[in-house]
């Protein structure tokens, strides 16, 4: 898929990435479930992702967060952070 210019993540990275986090912090989550998944989330994803996905929370933290607490799609919230296209 097509990256972004400036950008070295891809769409595909980031929407994965997002449902991994979205899974373990549950249905409603508050800011120390979203924590704990992101945290967890980037281990899970195996060394070569997980460095790339901590580059994604730490670059994009706030975004991440409240895409998670407010129930968004993890596409959408990729498309937010401007790592999609719409």
């Amino acid at each position: 898929d097509m990256v972004a210019p400036g950008r070295g993540i891809k769409c595909s990275l980031c929407t994965k990435v997002l449902k991994k986090m979205q899974a373990l912090a549950g249905d409603n989550p508050d800011e120390s479930a979203v924590e704990a998944a992101l945290q967890k989330g980037c281990r899970a994803l195996g060394r070569s992702v997980g460095r790339r996905c901590q580059q994604l929370v730490s670059k994009y933290r706030e975004q991440i967060t409240e895409g998670l607490q407010n129930g968004d799609m993890p596409r959408d919230i990729c498309t937010a952070m401007g790592i999609c296209r719409s």
